[in-house]
């Protein structure tokens, strides 16, 4: 069988720990065999980024901005433990923020449907996506213990000189604590952007939702810049037959629980840390959870949403078999794949990523699965297989 010619380059960032190894399986097995594709690698290990002082993970973000498509695998964030594991310099930034903020872009992250694993609301059909704005709010925060009675205010000094602005936050009459949070303009505004985009090209509605009635300022900027953006994008997305609409939070974790899905949900950097991983959870794993991170110009970063497995790593280092979850990392090259194929007008490239995707689906569906998922599926007769006979049992049924 002749091989599929991909004429672009795709940016390829290698990962760590267990996910580390099952990256090079999927190689071997879904992608050099099938395809003539040029892999521009970035080794985003952790122990190659402490070598490069992560250049290579800034390397890696420019690369996709220059070709337009990257899949990554799942890396270490270190902590102190991990410094001393693998005797680094530093604690390193998550590679994941890094390539955020150079892309500029939006996570969204979209669960994978198979027809035996059933979600554990009763009402969820079909995904619903996630899409968190991934800048500032309580993940940059600037927070104090109050040791005891006095007062604590907000002052804005203008740049080019001008009188302060106070607000006082609260007069203590004792100890007590307080935060204070920020955001921007111009990355909401990208926020809004990307979402629109991703709504308008995955052809779902829009909902956004915020907590405005009570944050009148803060949480009602973004409702403001979102309506903003919907003027201009929003005869897009109704061309696709869908809509944009603004909920309360509240109201929105009401109405997503009796809805059958099929929306792209946008929600601040906190309500989609925890909401994301709720839906994930309501739809049966997060090794069933894809993880793209689109940029306001059209760049796009595909990732699986799970960590490194670092149990089932140790295992492996013992040479001990394990049954881990591949399917998230195989979405995450199909989901790149295909849309490295739409962008170069690649109808060929973009049969084959459906195909391995229809593969992975019905494997699962016919019984073969990981040890995760045996609990969670409905299948009459069920077999666990170990990591790298699951993804055999896939490519068999690819070349059926």
């Amino acid at each position: 069988m002749s091989k599929i010619k991909v004429k672009t380059p795709l940016v390829e960032m290698d990962g760590d720990e267990m996910t580390r190894v099952i990256w090079k399986e999927i190689k071997d097995k879904f992608i050099h065999p099938y395809l003539d594709i040029q892999l521009e690698y970035y080794d985003l290990g952790v122990e190659y980024r402490d070598k490069t002082d992560d250049k290579v993970t800034v390397d890696s973000a420019n690369a996709i901005v220059k070709h337009g498509v990257g899949v990554k695998c799942a890396t270490i964030t270190p902590n102190a433990d991990r410094v001393k594991e693998y005797s680094l310099k530093k604690e390193w930034p998550s590679p994941n923020g890094t390539i955020r903020s150079i892309l500029d872009g939006t996570v969204f992250r979209k669960p994978i449907i198979i027809n035996n694993i059933p979600a554990a609301v009763k009402s969820w059909k079909k995904p619903i996506i996630i899409g968190r704005h991934a800048y500032g709010d309580i993940y940059r925060n600037v927070e104090m213990i109050i040791p005891g009675a006095g007062k604590a205010e907000i002052v804005f000094t203008p740049a080019g000189g001008g009188a302060e602005s106070r607000i006082t936050i609260h007069e203590y009459k004792g100890p007590g604590v307080v935060m204070g949070m920020h955001n921007l303009d111009k990355s909401i505004e990208s926020f809004a952007r990307s979402c629109f985009n991703y709504a308008i090209s995955e052809k779902v509605p829009l909902w956004f939702a915020t907590k405005d009635t009570i944050s009148k300022k803060y949480h009602a900027r973004f409702r403001t810049i979102f309506d903003e953006v919907a003027k201009e994008k929003e005869p897009e997305l109704k061309a696709t037959g869908n809509y944009y609409a603004y909920y309360l939070i509240d109201d929105a974790v009401a109405q997503i629980m009796k809805n059958e899905g099929g929306m792209l949900w946008a929600l601040m950097n906190y309500d989609g840390d925890v909401q994301s991983d709720m839906v994930a959870s309501g739809f049966g794993s997060l090794g069933l959870m894809t993880s793209v991170l689109v940029s306001p110009d059209g760049k796009y970063e595909y990732e699986a949403a799970h960590g490194t497995v670092t149990r089932h790593f140790r295992q492996h280092q013992k040479g001990e078999s394990t049954s881990t979850n591949s399917v998230a990392s195989i979405f995450a090259w199909t989901g790149a794949l295909h849309k490295r194929g739409e962008l170069d007008g690649n109808t060929e490239l973009m049969k084959f990523a459906e195909k391995l995707e229809d593969a992975v689906i019905k494997t699962i569906e016919s019984g073969e699965m990981t040890k995760d998922l045996m609990s969670l599926s409905t299948a009459p007769s069920k077999k666990q297989l170990d990591t790298i006979p699951f993804m055999e049992a896939v490519q068999k049924r690819l070349n059926s």
